[in-house]
C-alpha cells in the first residue's frame, strides 16, 4: 500500500475541494493514484451528500445580480451557505452561486428558485447536491430577496467582496425615477454602501410608517417610564417621549438616518437634493440588506484537531 502523505492529501483537496478526511480516504482506496482518487470522489460523493446535510453551513457567499428591462430594472440577492470559508473561495462554488443569483431575478421567491433550472438542466437543489459530492461539504440555498422598478434603477453593492458581485454582505436599493439612469445608479450605490455600513445603526425599515407598530409602542413605553422617573409634569414628559422617539427613528429608519456621505443630511434629504441633478423626481422604492450567516448558530471547528485526526488515520 502506498504511503499517503499530507502533501498528497492537500493536492487532492485543492484539485477537488473535497473535505480532508474524504481526500485521505480516496487516496487510500486508490493506492495513492491521484487521478483515480478524483474519480473515486466523484463516484462516491453523491451517496455521501445526504450524510453531510446535518452539518452546520454558516459560511458561503451572498451574491447579487441585476437585469435591465426597458426603462426599469430588477435585482436579486441570494445567500448560499457552505461549511467553511475555504469553499467560498472555490471557483466551482462561486460559479454556481453566481448562476443562482441570476436565476433569482426571475424566480422571485426561494421556493421557486430552488426548483429553477440551471444551465446544466438540473434544478438548483440538484445542482447543489451534485456540488456537495464534488466539494465534500454541506451546502444550502438559504434565502433570497428581490426588488424591481418599472422606471429607474435597482442599485447593488457587495461589502467584503470575494469575487465580482459576491461576498459577505449584499445590498439592493430601488429608486423609482424617469431621470438620468447613470446618476440614479451612482446615488443608489452610495445609499447601498450606507446600508451595508449600518450607519448609524442597521435600518429596520425604509420609513417610520413601515416600522412594526409593536416595536414603536415598546420604545414609547420605555421612554415614557424613563421620563416619568425624572419627576417632570405630564406635558413635559410627552415632549420628552416624542423627542426620544424622533432620535430612535433617526437610528433605525433608513430615510431618517444621517447620510454616511454627508452627515448634515438625512438619506431622505440627500435623495431630494439629487432630483435636480437627476432631472426628475425620485421615489425611494425599498432596500434589502443580506448578511452572510446572520441568525445561523455556528459551530466552532478545531482545525488542528482535524489535521491530527488525518495524520493518525
Amino acid at each position: 500500500m502506498a504511503q499517503i502523505s499530507a502533501s498528497l492529501v492537500k493536492e487532492l483537496r485543492d484539485m477537488t475541494g473535497a473535505g480532508m478526511m474524504d481526500a485521505k480516504k480516496a487516496l487510500t482506496e486508490t493506492d495513492g493514484d491521484i487521478e483515480a482518487a478524483v474519480d473515486w470522489l466523484r463516484k462516491k460523493g453523491l451517496s455521501k451528500a445526504a450524510k453531510k446535510a446535518d452539518r452546520v453551513a454558516a459560511e458561503g457567499l451572498v451574491a447579487v445580480a441585476s437585469a435591465k428591462s426597458g426603462k426599469g430594472m430588477a435585482a436579486a440577492a441570494v445567500e448560499v451557505n457552505a461549511e467553511t470559508d475555504f469553499v467560498a473561495r472555490n471557483e466551482k462554488f462561486q460559479t454556481a452561486v453566481r448562476e443562482i443569483a441570476e436565476l433569482a431575478i426571475e424566480a422571485g421567491e426561494v421556493g421557486k428558485l430552488s426548483q429553477a433550472k440551471t444551465a446544466s438542466g438540473a434544478s438548483v437543489t440538484d445542482a447543489l447536491t451534485s456540488l456537495i459530492a464534488t466539494i465534500g461539504e454541506n451546502m444550502s440555498l438559504r434565502r433570497m430577496a428581490a426588488l424591481s422598478v418599472d422606471a429607474g434603477v435597482v442599485a447593488t453593492y457587495v461589502h467584503n467582496a470575494m469575487a465580482d458581485n459576491m461576498g459577505k454582505i449584499g445590498v439592493l436599493v430601488a429608486l423609482q425615477s424617469e431621470g438620468d439612469a447613470g446618476k440614479l445608479e451612482e446615488l443608489g450605490r452610495k445609499i447601498a454602501m450606507h446600508v451595508a455600513a449600518g450607519a448609524p445603526a442597521v435600518a429596520l425599515a425604509s420609513t417610520v410608517e413601515d416600522l412594526d407598530p409593536a416595536v414603536v409602542n415598546k420604545e414609547r413605553e420605555v421612554f415614557a417610564d424613563q421620563a416619568r422617573a425624572s419627576g417632570k409634569p405630564d406635558n413635559i414628559i410627552e415632549k420628552m417621549v416624542e423627542g426620544r422617539l424622533r432620535k430612535f427613528f433617526e437610528e433605525v429608519v433608513l430615510l431618517k438616518q444621517p447620510f454616511v456621505f454627508d452627515q448634515d443630511k438625512s438619506v431622505e434629504q440627500a435623495i431630494k437634493d439629487a432630483e435636480a441633478d437627476v432631472g426628475a423626481p425620485i421615489q425611494f422604492a425599498g432596500f434589502e440588506r443580506m448578511v452572510l450567516g446572520e441568525g445561523v448558530e455556528k459551530k466552532e471547528e478545531d482545525f488542528a484537531a482535524e489535521v491530527a485526526a488525518v495524520s493518525k488515520s
